[in-house]
């Protein structure tokens, strides 16, 4: 297992240049830059052109570069201009393309508002989607198990973000009664700032689990159809521990893997839902970013999922062993 981990480790290395590259480069396909929005609103104040403006501006960025220099600057590899060498792998993210402040100290700032929504809202998926989809399994064809599909259908079936634009104007309009959407930190009132997030992540959490409610009682009806498990039944085992024991064991490793597939769609998810609910998490910054052409925040927010995602996946495959001792890695 040892050996397998280091070379996961080792893995990550051109996985994370090649991430990079992406980051970096994708962000330059978004239509109109930086450059012109900025030149926009400079052209009448610097009294030059527009065209005029939009190169002064280029210089002023560094944009002028070729984008092989652009992207060593941004790595960490190439020196800066001022002969500094600094960039992603020195841990530096840049500054804001806008107001030349730090990357990394704006996502200090935010990142515990999308981590607190984000881990709530896994919480209550998982609470939710493995009971459910047990249950569904071992009282297949009855009632219970109908309305637990039901309710994994309609979770696949009800985007998230209309949902939570539902709950944000029906009750409004029917008792005059909204969410608070004015952000309370957790260290400031710890109850006020849980009643604040309870919804939202209610709603995230609650499309989130859907995929993994019926991939959980999938993988138990198969379970449950195994040797072993008769074998378990014949010695008159009692149906908690057959269930739990033996039976939800051997299914919850395709479940594990796709809670971890599940991760990039769930903060895709945040994006939508903090500027539904105001909270003024990564996903707020990342739409703000995007409409000012900032390519030093984006391609910082995204750098910052894609490792999320890296150590996410060896996580999830470390487990393995744990769950089902035949795993065995090489």
């Amino acid at each position: 297992m040892r050996a397998y981990i280091i070379r996961r480790l080792l893995l990550i290395i051109p996985t994370g240049l090649l991430v990079t590259l992406i980051c970096f480069g994708t962000v330059r396909f978004i239509p109109g830059s930086v450059m012109e929005l900025m030149a926009a609103e400079m052209s009448f104040d610097i009294g030059l052109s527009y065209d005029e403006t939009v190169e002064y501006v280029s210089q002023q960025l560094g944009m002028d570069e070729p984008i092989y220099i652009q992207y060593g600057r941004w790595l960490g590899i190439v020196p800066q201009e001022d002969g500094e060498i600094k960039g992603v792998l020195q841990g530096d993210l840049g500054n804001s393309l806008w107001v030349r402040t730090p990357i990394l100290d704006e996502l200090v700032q935010r990142l515990p508002v999308s981590m607190e929504l984000g881990f709530l809202s896994i919480i209550i998926g998982i609470i939710l989607a493995i009971p459910i989809g047990t249950y569904s399994a071992i009282r297949q064809d009855t009632v219970g198990d109908y309305l637990g599909r039901s309710i994994a259908i309609l979770g696949l079936s009800v985007p998230h973000f209309l949902l939570g634009t539902i709950i944000i104007v029906f009750p409004s309009i029917w008792w005059g009664w909204t969410p608070d959407v004015q952000y309370v930190p957790f260290l400031e009132d710890p109850i006020e700032n849980l009643e604040q997030f309870i919804i939202p992540a209610l709603v995230m959490g609650g499309t989130y689990s859907a995929s993994i409610m019926r991939l959980t009682r999938s993988m138990m009806l198969e379970v449950l159809r195994q040797d072993y498990i008769r074998t378990a039944w014949s010695k008159g085992l009692t149906e908690r521990t057959v269930v739990f024991r033996h039976a939800l064991k051997g299914a919850i490793i395709p479940v594990v893997t796709q809670i971890g597939m599940q991760m990039p769609v769930l903060f895709a998810g945040a994006i939508v839902t903090e500027q539904i609910f105001n909270l003024p998490g990564v996903g707020v910054l990342m739409i703000t970013s995007i409409a000012n052409r900032d390519y030093a925040i984006i391609s910082g927010i995204n750098l910052m999922v894609a490792t999320f995602i890296l150590v996410i996946n060896l996580v999830v495959d470390m487990t393995y062993s744990w769950l089902d001792p035949r795993v065995h890695y090489r």
